[in-house]
């Protein structure tokens, strides 16, 4: 008598806590949304995030607010988030580095599996290979060939050791076979200016910040790391084009919860999202930025970013990049 009054307690308590749960996803959201941006304000990953947020605002009918944490290659905020509440009320901005960071780093205070959710990806971009616009060299063929016969004498500049910019440059060196020096800068936009004030031979960084000085007539680009070309620079070949097989290199930025937010509540933030990214003024707006509009489910996002995961997993062992 006394096991079977057991039995029916403990699953009258799962029932209760069931039905709460349910409850509680059904009047989600009844407060403020924060997304955590990993990053200092003001920069392309955080004015993206404040465009959709701003876009959620309206499709959920409460605040969503981005609250920016950085520090750490991302690490910090990143942590905040795989710590906090899984209740749908707390997110993270995702971003290429949540994938190089599985790797470059030994050691992270959370995992980068086990402990989110992907909600939605929202952009991917490519990278763009530039150079100065008085430099010799105006194929990707004609840097290699160059490179080649020079091993070692040629430079490219990163945004610092193991972000994309570095890991994209260090692929290309692999599958050309050429050897150049790395020139690490604190960010893309001081290497990039080196790059346009002749500094060094060539930097791979987004199309967002490159593009407006290609169209100046201030860098050159040999050719973008996405799969099809590029809408703000339409006459530049993929790598593929230009003869590097194979080549594909994006960055990207996305949602994530908590792992154990309830798919319920995932889903309605996710279908926001993908909402906002219908629209064709806010899909003109980020195209025109170098970016590619996403959207999806949150199995697309989850697919993408083990993908990804992998991708630069390869770089960074490849290259035995270290952090900063």
């Amino acid at each position: 008598m006394f096991k079977a009054f057991s039995f029916w307690r403990r699953t009258g308590l799962g029932l209760v806590a069931g039905l709460a749960v349910t409850t509680a996803a059904a009047q989600f959201p009844d407060k403020p949304i924060r997304i955590i941006v990993p990053f200092p304000p003001g920069g392309s990953s955080d004015t993206i995030a404040r465009l959709l947020a701003n876009g959620m605002k309206d499709k959920l009918g409460q605040p969503v607010l981005v609250e920016n944490k950085p520090g750490a290659g991302t690490i910090i905020g990143t942590d905040m988030v795989a710590k906090g509440a899984a209740d749908g009320y707390t997110l993270l901005w995702m971003t290429t580095p949540f994938a190089i960071n599985a790797t470059l780093f030994k050691q992270l205070p959370y995992d980068p599996i086990k402990d989110f959710t992907p909600v939605s990806l929202v952009t991917t971009g490519p990278l763009a290979l530039i150079v100065h616009p008085t430099s010799p060299y105006k194929t990707v063929g004609e840097l290699v060939a160059a490179a080649k016969k020079q091993p070692g004498k040629l430079t490219y500049g990163s945004s610092g050791n193991g972000g994309s910019p570095h890991l994209t440059s260090e692929m290309f060196k692999s599958v050309a076979g050429f050897d150049a020096v790395h020139v690490p800068y604190k960010g893309s936009a001081p290497s990039v200016q080196d790059l346009i004030a002749g500094q060094t031979s060539f930097v791979f960084d987004t199309v967002f910040l490159t593009a407006p000085f290609v169209q100046a007539g201030r860098a050159r680009a040999l050719a973008v790391t996405g799969r099809a070309r590029a809408a703000t620079l339409p006459d530049v070949p993929t790598m593929v084009e230009a003869g590097v097989p194979g080549f594909v290199a994006t960055s990207w930025l996305g949602l994530a919860a908590p792992s154990q937010t309830p798919k319920d509540v995932v889903a309605r933030l996710s279908a926001a999202a993908d909402e906002v990214l219908r629209n064709p003024d806010i899909r003109a707006s980020l195209t025109k930025q170098g970016m590619d509009p996403a959207g999806g489910s949150p199995e697309d996002a989850a697919r993408h970013v083990a993908a990804e995961i992998a991708w630069w997993g390869k770089a960074v062992r490849d290259s035995g990049a270290k952090p900063d």
